[in-house]
């Protein structure tokens, strides 16, 4: 039997996750969502579980909305090029089993500049905070993860607005997870 864990930034992204689904929430940014996810899994048995990183998305281009299941998770504020011109490798795109075929940038800037936003949508389709920090430490501890977005702004000056926007999100989330989990 398949045992799931949901993962969330902030409390209200998880808001209507059903009950009797333990739920983690990691706080803002891409290092506070490895370390989270690490302590949880670390914590408990791995062998049929599931993590759900259920939350918000900035669209980065025009006319995207809804709900995405992200199959490449980008991480987008590390020089990855000059960590590669130095013969490393910086894991910086991390595939997600069981996606849509958009490509989520997962960086700790919160999106409203408009330079950003076209530099990044170059790239990918949509923007977070997390879910790299969550597929890297579900890849390290061997655990599926499912990267579950829902467009809640555009990732302009309009995202600054999120607060008031979250909770249509945390709706639709809720709504896939108790029809995922069935």
């Amino acid at each position: 039997m398949t045992d799931y864990l949901v993962v969330s930034a902030v409390a209200g992204e998880a808001r209507y996750v059903p009950d009797g689904i333990p739920v983690v929430i990691t706080g803002v940014g891409k290092t506070a969502a490895a370390v989270a996810v690490s302590r949880a899994l670390a914590g408990r048995g791995t062998a049929e579980l599931v993590v759900l990183n259920v939350g918000t998305t900035g669209a980065l281009r025009d006319g995207l909305s809804g709900l995405f299941l992200p199959s490449t998770v980008i991480n987008h504020d590390v020089n990855a090029d000059a960590i590669r011109a130095i013969g490393l490798d910086p894991q910086d795109e991390l595939a997600v089993e069981g996606g849509d075929g958009t490509v989520l940038a997962s960086g700790d800037v919160f999106v409203t500049d408009p330079v950003v936003r076209q530099r990044l949508a170059e790239r990918a389709h949509l923007v977070d905070m997390e879910a790299y920090g969550v597929v890297y430490a579900c890849r390290e501890y061997g655990v599926p993860v499912r990267v579950v977005k829902h467009v809640s702004d555009s990732a302009d000056e309009a995202a600054l607005d999120w607060p008031a926007l979250v909770d249509a999100s945390a709706k639709v989330l809720g709504e896939w997870v108790s029809e995922y989990v069935r």
